[in-house]
């Protein structure tokens, strides 16, 4: 299924696997709403899509941990973009510790952005996708997401917490031919995976964003009357 001329929003479009959807998205003909807390990064990005691939990108600096933030974020982009096609929860923090050593408010942090901020912006869009009749969301959660480990309490929380609404909202809005799909990578090479301390391997033996982004192409492009529940993507032999 072609995605030329399709509306997109992804959160977290600064860096890693946002900024490769983005770019993804933008070879396919995909206009783009891109979402993230620090503007220097969505100035470049959205320059560089627009210029080489000759898409509209719309650029809104957010936190889309607060409601009003990732509603003004909405609101701009659909007033510049129009209808939108396609979700992509993508944003999201994590940080590690047993759950007695970390501080309460540095737990719910993660909470709030990994899951509220999925909510916040599945609040938001539906209604535009119900009234169509049509759309795809994709939510980023994490291998963290299906399995628990020693010091994840916060981020396993937060991304089982995004499977099961991922699982609740599908059911919801299937019967309007709305396609909910959860991601499920193992580590990826980002920023994120670096500033959390986790093993980072070589290029060949270390999933990129790229990968994860051609999942997500993939899953977009299945015709209309089918869609991926969940998928999961793992390095083939990390060393």
């Amino acid at each position: 299924m072609s995605l030329k001329n399709k509306t997109a929003i992804i959160t977290g479009a600064g860096k890693g696997i946002g900024r490769a959807l983005a770019l993804a998205l933008a070879k396919e003909g995909v206009h783009l709403g891109l979402v993230a807390r620090t503007a220097s990064d969505l100035e470049s990005l959205g320059k560089l899509v627009t210029e080489q691939y000759g898409v509209k990108a719309v650029a809104t600096i957010a936190d889309i941990s607060i409601q009003s933030e990732a509603e003004a974020a909405f609101a701009t982009i659909s007033q510049e973009l129009g209808a939108i096609d396609i979700l992509i929860n993508n944003a999201g923090i994590a940080q590690f510790g047993n759950l007695l050593d970390m501080e309460p408010e540095q737990w719910k942090r993660i909470v709030d952005v990994n899951l509220m901020g999925t909510y916040h912006m599945l609040r938001a869009v539906l209604p535009g996708m119900i009234e169509h009749q049509k759309g795809d969301v994709i939510n980023i959660s994490s291998t963290a997401g299906e399995r628990g480990f020693a010091t994840g309490s916060a981020y396993n929380a937060s991304k089982f917490a995004v499977m099961g609404l991922t699982e609740a909202v599908l059911q919801e809005v299937r019967k309007h031919n709305i396609r909910v799909t959860a991601l499920t990578p193992s580590t990826v090479n980002t920023d994120l995976a670096v500033n959390a301390g986790l093993k980072i391997g070589s290029e060949d033996h270390m999933m990129q964003p790229e990968d994860v982004a051609e999942l997500a192409l993939a899953t977009l492009k299945l015709p209309s009357r089918v869609f991926v529940k969940t998928a999961g993507i793992w390095t083939t032999n990390p060393q």
